[in-house]
């Protein structure tokens, strides 16, 4: 009788490491997941960022392009005689 109880605390403990091994195997799947997410954002944010600064440069060039369109148009209603 004592043997069946050790095989069945053998059996017991077998499926106890064999559930720890699935758990960690499955911890370890969920890590390397988000540090794979994680990169992915990082990267997307410096892209991002470089886009972002690209379109403000050229925002910025338009910006001052228009201004001085302005005033050209306001010197030329002004002045029409400069223009004839």
């Amino acid at each position: 009788m004592a043997r069946a109880g050790g095989i069945k605390n053998a059996v017991n403990v077998g499926i106890a490491v064999q559930a720890d091994w699935e758990n960690r195997e499955f911890i370890s799947h969920i890590s390397l997941n988000v540090r794979r997410l994680f990169e992915f954002l990082i990267q997307f944010e410096a892209t991002t960022k470089s886009k972002l600064a690209s379109l403000n440069e050229k925002l910025d060039a338009l910006e001052r392009r228009l201004e001085l369109l302005e005033i050209q148009a306001g010197t030329a209603s002004a002045n029409p005689s400069l223009f004839t």
